[in-house]
């Protein structure tokens, strides 16, 4: 009877703390051809709950006001119909999804810098980013999913342009019924206008954490506190919860010194400091009730063919981090 009793005692305080499952994502790939549910059980297997689904659209350069999207030359996974065939396989595993349209630019320069150099080029941007965005709200409600990302490190064209984004978002609101968030970089997500009429506070979490080669997990938990104390002062002002819609670190000598840099190449790769800036990003913040998790930057879905021992770059599959994720996701529901 007083493990019953004890049992019950639990059920209702998890009830009254309002408290919800951390989001343990992973940030799939779109796939150059369609994939099947044997793509998606190693997801399953490393304990995600979450993925985001990741179509893009694609401007020329940072001056190109048009956004090209949903066309036959992308790959499977960038267009409407590989979405929505993706979203239906991990929903069939159990797995939420938050769909996260994307604009790449010709060459991999950074989003955050895509300026228009006229009013009308300005107005011609705003309705093909309009566009394309509503296509995705669209597939959103229709899939019901659960968050929608409004879009990612923008930061230039969210803070020159914020009266068609407050609109673009109370528009999105006739057509999508589930929750919104925006993937802001981690030097501009306290710059955004608009946090209080989204649900999530949105954060890609690439915070510079050390300088050493080989960081220890107390050094890059020391190396959080300035920024934890900034992301945490955006939480108490908009009351929203903070979600990091990407985190990741390379396999990599110094890896929590820039650990946006995605472009070199080279560099020695280092798998301890992979697992040890996880591990610290991990303690900081899972426990937090302020936070609702994240999506770790990124998963592909050719599992056996990709990451390793001699890769340096993102992804942890196939690398001792597939194991500490693979436990943590385990446990930090």
């Amino acid at each position: 009877m007083k493990k019953v009793f004890l049992l019950l005692m639990s059920i209702i305080f998890l009830n009254c703390s309002g408290q919800q499952p951390k989001i343990n994502g992973v940030s799939f790939v779109g796939s150059p051809e369609e994939i099947t549910s044997v793509h998606i059980d190693p997801v399953v297997k490393v304990n995600a709950n979450w993925a985001a689904v990741m179509p893009f659209g694609f401007v020329r350069n940072l001056e190109t006001p048009t956004v090209v999207f949903n066309i036959e030359r992308q790959w499977w996974g960038e267009r409407r119909d590989g979405a929505k065939r993706t979203i239906e396989l991990l929903n069939e595993r159990g797995i939420k999804v938050m769909l996260k349209p994307q604009i790449w630019v010709w060459r991999g320069e950074f989003t955050g810098n895509i300026k228009m150099n006229s009013e009308e080029n300005w107005n011609v941007l705003e309705k093909s980013y309009r566009e394309f965005i509503l296509l995705y709200a669209q597939l959103a409600e229709e899939m019901k999913v659960p968050v929608l990302c409004i879009g990612t490190e923008l930061h230039t064209f969210v803070q020159t342009r914020p009266k068609f984004w407050k609109e673009l978002i109370s528009e999105i609101r006739t057509i999508y019924k589930g929750e919104l968030t925006y993937a802001e970089n981690w030097d501009q997500f306290d710059n955004a206008p608009f946090w209080d009429q989204l649900d999530y506070i949105g954060i890609d979490a690439y915070f510079p954490v050390s300088e050493s080669q080989t960081p220890s997990v107390e050094e890059l938990k020391q190396g959080w506190q300035r920024h934890k104390s900034d992301i945490k002062a955006l939480y108490s002002k908009v009351k929203k919860p903070v979600l990091f819609t990407e985190y990741g670190y390379r396999s990599v000598h110094f890896t929590g010194k820039e650990p946006w840099d995605s472009n070199k190449t080279n560099g020695n790769v280092n798998l301890e400091a992979q697992n040890n800036a996880l591990t610290a990003l991990y303690q900081e913040f899972w426990n937090e009730p302020w936070f609702a998790g994240g999506f770790l930057w990124k998963w592909f879905h050719n599992h056996e063919d990709v990451g390793g021992g001699t890769n340096n770059r993102f992804t942890i599959q196939n690398k001792p981090s597939e194991k500490l994720i693979k436990e943590f996701y385990s446990t930090h529901k």
